[in-house]
């Protein structure tokens, strides 16, 4: 890609990644079918659900410029021993003046985006959003170094957005969409384990203390593994229902996923296992949101 332009809309695209979108809609579908499911096609509240998608969307463009940005300075996306995808700044393909730039513009979009929410989910929608805004820079700076981001997964991949979705599209709230929300956060760690699996390296040489390089490469491709079927274990639980069978779909292409990447181990092949694992975490949040609507 050496003729990407400096600043050009293709240079922007790339570094939005538009293909980590998958994981900000996942938690979406899935809050937005529990609303679905509780108040039927025609008192279900699709505006909310709409802006909740969109806030999902800029954020996580607005956490992979950060993310681009903050690398860069630190001198961690050294082109000649990065072995995932190229970004932006390193490349040259936008200037760190630009970066700047878009990244206030993406968290300014990004707040007026959430800011409607307060109309449907009152003004305790303004807190959680600052902490969405704040965490998405936290995560970068600070709190993946220490080996933390799993838990942020969890949290705003997980529990906020899918309880957020189904709170603001229906004002419910249960243990049945609390316990969906951890599930779905578990399946959504699942593309971060990977993406520090093949990193690993890298990071220890850089101080990066990621979940995976504090328990190994064998105990992290347990953790990728198990992260995926405990979740399918616990939504088909929430779901009792024999529809729920549907989930192991979604586990044995996990588990061949799985396979391939224990087999691949090393190299820029893992990023084949990263798009593969991107695809099954879509292809999960299909069948969760289906079976919450038909159950």
């Amino acid at each position: 890609m050496t003729n990407v332009k400096t600043n050009s809309p293709r240079a922007w695209i790339l570094a939005a990644r538009p293909k980590t979108l998958t994981g900000a809609a996942v938690p979406v579908m899935i809050g937005a079918s529990y609303a679905l499911k509780t108040s039927g096609w025609h008192e279900f509240r699709a505006l909310p659900a709409l802006l909740c998608m969109l806030f999902a969307f800029m954020m996580q463009i607005d956490a992979n410029l950060v993310n681009d940005y903050f690398d860069f300075l630190k001198g961690n996306d050294d082109t000649t021993t990065r072995i995932g995808p190229r970004r932006a700044c390193s490349e040259g393909w936008i200037t760190v003046r630009a970066m700047r730039l878009g990244i206030i513009i993406t968290s300014i979009v990004s707040a007026l985006l959430g800011l409607p929410l307060i109309l449907f989910g009152g003004w305790e929608m303004i807190p959680v959003g600052a902490l969405c805004l704040l965490f998405c820079f936290l995560y970068t700076t600070k709190l993946s170094y220490l080996g933390l981001g799993d838990v942020l997964v969890l949290i705003f991949f997980g529990i906020v957005p899918v309880c957020l979705t189904a709170y603001v599209s229906s004002r419910i709230l249960s243990m049945e969409i609390l316990l969906s929300s951890i599930a779905c956060g578990i399946v959504i760690d699942t593309l971060l384990v990977v993406n520090n699996y093949r990193d690993r390296d890298n990071d220890r040489r850089d101080g990066k203390k990621t979940l995976v390089v504090r328990i190994g490469s064998r105990l992290a491709e347990q953790l990728y593994l198990w992260l995926g079927l405990v979740a399918s274990i616990i939504q088909a639980i929430i779901i009792a229902d024999i529809k729920a069978t549907a989930l192991v779909v979604y586990a044995t292409l996990h588990i061949a996923t799985y396979r391939q990447m224990c087999a691949t181990n090393h190299g820029k092949q893992l990023n084949r296992i990263l798009g593969i694992t991107a695809r099954n975490m879509f292809i999960y949040g299909i069948i969760v949101s289906a079976i919450i609507i038909l159950t």
